[in-house]
């Protein structure tokens, strides 16, 4: 919407020049709760910021709820919500910035145009119901869907306005007597039962959204909202003006019964083509892709009857044991995930005398597809093989390379040896206890696995048989995997290094000035692993550089910031991620060992909990809520002059910048044809097109008995040449043509 003055007899006429940091510029327009401002942020990104109005400043129970909105907002941020860049709920006046999206109200639109055409309405309707299946996966209920909470940008409808939207685990509840919502819009069940209020009302309000948009009115319309009420509980819609194709579907939305209501998939599957005509919402990609033969696995080998393969149509976790905190694992998991996605890792030397000695010729060829054994290529054949689980796990798997074996684990199959070019189980160590897995590791010539016991089991990569138990320390630790060495970190400090092959002791030692090291990156070039800690205080972090095979410190230094390694860049650089103390990450540093140079980066906005791969100078970031940005870490090196300790500073140099959608995302990881790879919570497989920041390719998602499920993190892909092996809550491990996304 364009925007109004800010003065005149606006009721907030005397609103505020700023919010937090940010210039309030112009007024985007005034509801019954606050007033939405047009401002900047510091490198010029034009956001929208609502600010409370005063008198609700004063009251607590309103407080909460404008905390629960912030909350929800930051949840479900993606591509169809504007998302959260800075706010602050305790402010003497509340304010939350997002994203500025330019466009109207669907409200506005309708006012000023008239109702949609039938092409514009399957748009929105496919659209609306892809937005309400982000925001429900990330356990959000919006509870307000209606006209005036659509944006209408070029790049799709986007929901505004969680201010009275709840988790469905929250003990926020309306209070009794006390109906809070848009009467037109809102289910029968918000009246009748509102604490019963779950995400078919959400299913509800769309359907009566799309009325409005095909008609320009409601499907139930009165002037008053008791009668609307009223209707809303006892009287059929009246979907007159609805055009035919939608009126089926859209009556079913708006069914009184939650039950009898389509789920946001399910309206989506109804729209899909031939019949569906929104390609500019939903591109081609993400249809799902077509099977084109089954067969059960036989039982070749031991346990291939834990899986069922079907053919149709990257990078490990690699730490095992206790973990320390939440946040800390899942930076370390993404730091692990990050070192052969970028094609430096430590897979390749792990792949000797393992899985890849062992395949057969005419497997998978880089670029080429599947070789005969005349030489003669074929086309790439996707296969899809589900393996047994337990309790809706995930498997994870981990590649030594082009046509090596792909190695599983899962809780309720196991450790599985899969057939890259086929999916084929080849065998299967029956330890189906698997709680948490990380991915196996091919290390000195056996496959490593970890178990809830504190123990790593190595395994003949060819045959499966157990070869040895190690424990990873007298008190349960966790373990680094680095080359061909493990570096296991004890209660105390002590780090100890076991030689993958034999399992004996290398070297033993204390690192000087940390008390507990915590291992995050190892760069396979220099044969370095990275050990950091944080001080206390949040205001340094020591980071120690050392030889993985011998224990020698080859450099330490004390940064300024909340660091975390992600990659090495040219001349031995090592580039880390800088946190402020909210747990944003607001830069990235590049610290060059031998001119004891920093550069810190700043990124152009706050991002949660992003994860990172690398590409020269090119930094990806996949944040939390689904925001994927691209960074030139090159750009500004020292411009900005010099900080404390000798860091320099500057600003980034942004590629591009995407909102994908993802609720949560996997790591990262980068393949062949310039492409990014990463993985979303129903199992989807996306990629996106590095030179262009566009997504070209997604698979359909995988459920878990139709259900949404979440692991505490995500494995990332594996990328083995064209090979891109994905992982899902349905227990499936599947490969598609990394050349080829747009045909997922």
């Amino acid at each position: 919407m364009p925007p109004l003055p800010g003065t005149g007899a606006h009721p907030e006429a005397e609103f505020p020049e700023y919010a937090g940091t940010y210039r309030l510029e112009a007024c985007l327009g005034s509801g019954g709760m606050g007033v939405v401002h047009l401002a900047r942020s510091a490198s010029g990104l034009q956001l929208a910021v609502k600010v409370v109005h005063r008198p609700y400043a004063a009251d607590p129970e309103f407080r909460a709820r404008f905390r629960q909105e912030v909350a929800a907002a930051r949840r479900v941020s993606g591509a169809f919500t504007a998302p959260v860049v800075d706010a602050d709920p305790d402010a003497g006046r509340p304010w939350m910035a997002t994203l500025y999206v330019p466009g109207p109200t669907l409200a506005e639109q309708v006012k000023r145009n008239g109702p949609l055409a039938p092409a514009e309405l399957r748009r929105l309707t496919a659209g609306l119901a892809e937005a309400l299946r982000d925001i429900h996966r990330a356990g959000v209920i919006h509870r307000d869907l209606k006209p005036s909470n659509v944006l209408l940008s070029d790049a799709g409808p986007k929901v505004i306005d969680f201010g009275i939207s709840r988790p469905y685990d929250s003990d926020l509840r309306t209070e009794t007597g006390k109906l809070i919502g848009s009467p037109p819009y809102m289910a029968p069940e918000q009246f009748q039962r509102p604490r019963e209020v779950g995400p078919a009302a959400d299913v509800f309000a769309l359907g009566a959204v799309l009325v409005h948009a095909a008609t320009g009115r409601g499907p139930f319309d009165s002037d008053s909202p008791y009668i609307v009420a009223y209707q809303v509980v006892h009287d059929e819609a009246d979907l007159s003006g609805v055009p035919e194709d939608l009126a089926e579907l859209v009556g079913r939305c708006l069914a009184k019964d939650p039950a009898a209501r389509p789920t946001p998939d399910e309206v989506m599957a109804e729209l899909r083509p031939p019949s569906y005509e929104a390609a500019a919402f939903i591109p081609a990609q993400r249809r799902a892709a077509a099977v084109t033969a089954t067969a059960v696995a036989g039982g070749e080998r031991e346990g291939a009857e834990d899986a069922t393969h079907v053919r149709e149509g990257g990078v490990p976790a690699r730490r095992w044991g206790r973990g320390r905190s939440r946040g800390r694992l899942v930076v370390a998991a993404a730091l692990l995930l990050l070192v052969a996605g970028v094609g430096a890792g430590g897979f390749a030397l792990w792949g000797g005398g393992g899985g890849g000695a062992a395949e057969a010729p005419g497997r998978m060829t880089e670029g080429k597809g599947r070789a005969t054994e005349s030489g003669a290529a074929e086309a790439f054949s996707p296969w899809s093989t589900v393996l047994r689980t337990s309790k809706n796990a995930t498997p994870v798997c981990s590649s030594a390379g082009v046509g090596a074996a792909l190695y599983c684990a899962v809780d309720g199959t196991g450790t599985v040896r899969i057939d890259p070019a086929d999916g084929r189980v080849l065998w299967s160590d029956r330890n189906t206890a698997l709680r948490d897995a990380s991915a196996p590791v091919v290390s000195g010539g056996v496959v490593l696995s970890a178990g809830p016991d504190g123990k790593l089991r190595a395994y003949d990569p060819v045959k499966g048989t157990p070869v040895r138990e190690t424990g990873l320390s007298a008190s349960p630790g966790s373990a680094f995997a680095a080359g061909s060495t493990l570096l296991v970190v004890a209660d105390d400090g002590t780090v100890t290094a076991l030689d993958g092959a034999s399992g004996t002791e290398r070297w033993e030692r204390t690192l000087s000035g940390h008390t507990r090291p915590d291992f995050g990156l190892y760069d396979e070039a220099s044969g370095l692993a990275y050990a950091v800690e944080h001080a206390a205080n949040g205001g340094s972090t020591l980071v120690t550089a050392v030889d993985a095979t011998s224990g020698r410190v080859a450099w330490q230094r004390r940064l300024d910031g909340m660091l975390t390694p992600v990659s090495t860049a040219g001349a031995g650089e090592l580039v880390l991620t800088a946190m402020n103390r909210d747990a944003e990450t607001v830069a990235l540093v590049r610290y060059a060992p031998g001119k004891r140079e920093a550069t810190r980066i700043a990124l152009p906005f706050r991002m949660d909990e992003p994860q990172v791969a690398m590409a020269g100078d090119a930094a990806y970031l996949l944040g939390r809520g689904g925001s994927l940005l691209a960074v030139d870490t090159g750009a500004g090196a020292g411009a900005g002059g010099t900080g404390a300790d000798g860091e320099a500073s500057g600003g980034a140099g942004e590629l591009w910048r995407l909102e994908t959608g993802v609720g949560r995302g996997s790591a990262p990881v980068l393949g062949e044809g310039g492409h990014l790879y990463f993985s979303a919570s129903d199992g989807r497989l996306l990629a996106v097109d590095t030179g262009r920041g566009a997504v070209v390719g997604q698979t359909r998602a995988r459920l878990s008995g139709g259900k949404l499920t979440y692991a505490s993190d995500l494995p990332a892909p594996v990328t083995a040449g064209r090979t891109v092996v994905g992982t899902a809550p349905d227990g499936s491990v599947f490969a598609v043509d990394g050349l080829a996304p747009e045909g997922w």
